[in-house]
């Protein structure tokens, strides 16, 4: 995946966590489950598109970047 497919897969997951957002107050059990599964998802995503770009800027290849899991990428400190 490419950087443009990554920003392309973020701005559809963004749609479908804001329309679930929308909602919040009337999720089901299984809504509230995918919107925090979309809410790693996009972690790992902004984490890959970082690393992409850092390889990038560094000389290295870019698709060598790979998603990291949840519990890596959730584990961040702000």
């Amino acid at each position: 995946m490419d950087d443009e497919q990554i920003l392309d897969h973020i701005g559809a997951l963004v749609r479908e966590e804001r329309a679930l957002r929308d909602r919040e107050g009337a999720l089901s059990d299984e809504e509230r489950v995918r919107l925090r599964a979309l809410e790693v998802q996009l972690d790992q995503c902004w984490d890959l598109l970082r690393q992409r770009r850092a390889k990038s800027e560094f000389g290295e290849d870019p698709d060598s970047a790979a998603t990291r899991p949840p519990g890596e990428v959730e584990g961040y400190l702000s």
